[in-house]
């Protein structure tokens, strides 16, 4: 039994969860050695059902019940193109991998290459303002365009105006569910699901195909989006919501939290107002996120393959924004302030562009400013001959 195979046994097991799961990884190592062991040395607070379970399987391997549930569902998604990402997995997320018990198996539709994106995660009310949407809207399809993956819960109101705002940006968009990735749920959101899909996005799961909308899936949806994201975005929440809940566990996993402010009459900023007095960063435009993020990724950017976005090739082609920081680079570094004036643009527009110079491993942040790369100055050297 391979490792895959045992992983969805194990957690099909009544009762067992993640927590469960890595408990018993950790103790006997794998998931396949865990199955292998005797009854007694499982938890005690297993229902019986699970003990049942584990003794057909023990006795008639992938014949017993669970067996043949994991060899139906190995074979349903390889024939509907359903990806199936064990921990081990060389796909499977690295940030993902750094969080408190992370899910042992992803179900992943669409486009796999979008998990290893840099992501920001915009969270928020189901019941947001027209103000909280349009935001939420605004501030993805700027993220969108600066080179970020925009990742949210598909659930109506703020999550689902920030799928449609990376869309509207022309980047990639990672829908995260609390149900099985071939039921999407709120039905409402059907058709968004096909959008994101046919726009090279990615549609992600821990829970088996089928699976319906339990309340308890939601929280554990929730730490999957903040663990994917370099950041999480707060737009508009209650003080007891499951947004504050994703904002929160982003915290915990040492994520960087942003909330927009709001009026002290309105409900649906309490929450932001709580994270920013817990930590969050308070943010008025996406150029804060982005420039907060930036030298993260500049790092980040440093380390070989680790985004498949962050490239050094020096004969990239650039667009003309793009090109007329190259040379205003090509002095000594430059503030942002002087970069403005020198190119005469928009600082949100800038901040994108630097933002994705610096994925191209072409400029890099200073303390108070930027400067070019070994390869930016080389795209200099093409730009001035050319």
């Amino acid at each position: 039994m391979d490792a895959l195979t045992a992983s969805l046994i194990l957690q099909r097991l009544e009762g067992v969860g993640p927590g469960i799961y890595w408990q018993l990884v950790e103790r006997f190592g794998s998931a396949t050695a865990a199955l292998q062991q005797p009854l007694q040395d499982f938890p005690r607070k297993l229902p019986d059902r699970a003990r049942t379970q584990l003794a057909e399987l023990q006795r008639l391997e992938l014949d017993s019940e669970l067996g043949q549930w994991a060899l139906r569902e190995r074979q349903r998604c390889a024939e509907e193109c359903i990806y199936l990402l064990h921990f081990d997995d060389e796909h499977y997320p690295s940030l993902l991998k750094e969080i408190s018990r992370p899910p042992p198996v992803l179900y992943v539709t669409g486009n796999l290459d979008a998990l290893s994106l840099p992501q920001v995660a915009i969270v928020g009310a189901r019941r947001a303002t027209r103000a909280g949407l349009d935001n939420a809207q605004a501030f993805a399809t700027d993220l969108a365009s600066a080179g970020f993956a925009v990742t949210s819960g598909l659930a109506l109101g703020v999550d689902a105006a920030a799928h449609r705002g990376a869309l509207k940006g022309g980047g990639k968009t990672v829908a995260v569910m609390g149900t099985g990735v071939n039921r999407v749920y709120p039905r409402r959101n059907a058709v968004l699901a096909e959008q994101i899909l046919a726009a090279d996005g990615t549609i992600v799961s821990e829970v088996p195909l089928d699976g319906a909308p339990d309340a308890s899936h939601f929280p554990r949806r929730n730490r999957i989006i903040s663990g994917l994201s370099l950041g999480t975005l707060l737009v508009e929440a209650a003080v007891r919501s499951g947004s504050l809940i994703t904002a929160r566990l982003a915290l915990e996993q040492n994520r960087e939290v942003f909330a927009i402010p709001g009026s002290i009459h309105n409900p649906m900023a309490r929450g932001c107002h709580h994270m920013i007095k817990h930590g969050a960063h308070l943010v008025e435009t996406s150029a804060d996120i982005v420039q907060h993020l930036g030298g993260l990724l500049s790092g980040m950017a440093q380390q070989p393959g680790l985004f498949d976005a962050v490239s050094a090739n020096a004969g990239v082609e650039l667009p003309p924004d793009q090109s007329a920081i190259i040379r205003a680079l090509g002095g000594d570094p430059r503030s942002i302030e002087q970069l403005v004036r020198d190119t005469g643009g928009d600082t949100g527009d800038l901040m994108a562009n630097l933002l994705h110079l610096e994925l191209e491993g072409l400029v890099e942040q200073l303390p108070g400013g930027y400067q070019l790369t070994g390869g930016g100055a080389q795209t200099l050297s093409a730009l001035v001959e050319g």
